[in-house]
């Protein structure tokens, strides 16, 4: 029997760096399936590039904040076959504002992609990848956030406080699959170049960073497949900098 190829998950995969971990799992030679919310035709433009490398790619619906969505990607993703590791990228800040300005949903919608979102997909990934569960075991990695660090006030403590989640999570998920042969691991990002910034956010972040330039996403995708990989086998439960040394 012909074992499947390989199949990389990463949510929020359509553009920054989502489609650049989409693009290096496909040139480490995993097929891959991505998730977009709202814009179809940005994930499909991914897809189609991960295709003209060679590798099947799978462009699928999904809001992570939501609990029938993601049920229903991992049914496709049953169907599809060879899950061997998944990487949760997708993320909100919502308005920038001080604690005490911001608006409830503002902080729901936050934690639910952020934080909520993350549980979720990870929930349905330990099922399918634990080797306790009938799985071959895999890899989680998350996108965590230096923010979680930093605390981000005046801007978005929330969200830095769901990132802050995200990076305990790894951790004690990490302790929990280390048995199933799953590793659980997060990449945590400094400033980098996408379009998540408010407009002169990134100029003015890099006035105060050592290596004063931003990082590209293309960076924090190659950081994230190095934890996918059996380079990092014996790494688990690792929140990896990539934030130019601050």
């Amino acid at each position: 029997m012909v074992e499947p190829t390989p199949l990389l998950l990463v949510t929020g995969g359509s553009r920054g760096i989502g489609a650049a971990t989409a693009l290096a799992a496909a040139r480490d030679g995993f097929d891959v399936a991505l998730t977009y919310a709202n814009n179809k035709a940005s994930a499909e433009k991914v897809a189609e590039e991960i295709r003209g490398l060679g590798r099947q790619a799978y462009a699928v619906k999904a809001d992570t904040a939501r609990e029938s969505d993601i049920d229903a990607l991992f049914a496709k993703l049953d169907d599809i076959g060879g899950l061997k590791a998944i990487v949760y990228n997708s993320a909100i800040t919502g308005k920038n504002s001080a604690l005490a300005d911001a608006d409830t949903q503002t902080l729901r919608d936050v934690m639910e992609v952020n934080l909520l979102g993350v549980m979720l997909v990870a929930r349905e990934s330990a099922k399918r990848l634990s080797t306790k569960r009938g799985g071959a075991g895999g890899s989680i990695v998350f996108i965590s956030s230096r923010a979680s660090h930093y605390g981000s006030p005046g801007e978005y403590v929330w969200y830095a406080a769901s990132k802050g989640g995200v990076d305990s999570l790894t951790i004690g998920l990490a302790r929990e699959l280390a048995g199933e042969g799953v590793r659980v691991n997060a990449v945590s990002p400094g400033p980098i170049d996408t379009d998540m910034h408010r407009p002169g956010r990134l100029e003015e972040a890099i006035k105060r960073f050592p290596f004063g330039r931003a990082g590209t996403p293309e960076e924090v995708a190659e950081a994230a497949m190095f934890l996918v990989s059996e380079k990092s086998s014996f790494t688990s439960g690792a929140i990896l900098n990539v934030s130019g040394a601050a």
